[in-house]
């Protein structure tokens, strides 16, 4: 995976932007990522799956 630059205006096959939209959007999903599997483990040990 690549990150563009803002000063590199040559390369065009990159993924990500480094500007603040995508770390905004990256840190977000992260966290709801993070929010989801807590919750399906608390939910597993609630209901004495595990």
């Amino acid at each position: 995976m690549q990150i563009r630059d803002k000063e590199d205006n040559e390369s065009e096959d990159y993924i990500l932007q480094d500007n603040k939209k995508t770390r905004f959007g990256t840190i977000f999903i992260i966290i709801i990522l993070v929010i989801l599997i807590t919750a399906v483990a608390i939910s597993g040990f609630y209901f004495e799956f595990w």
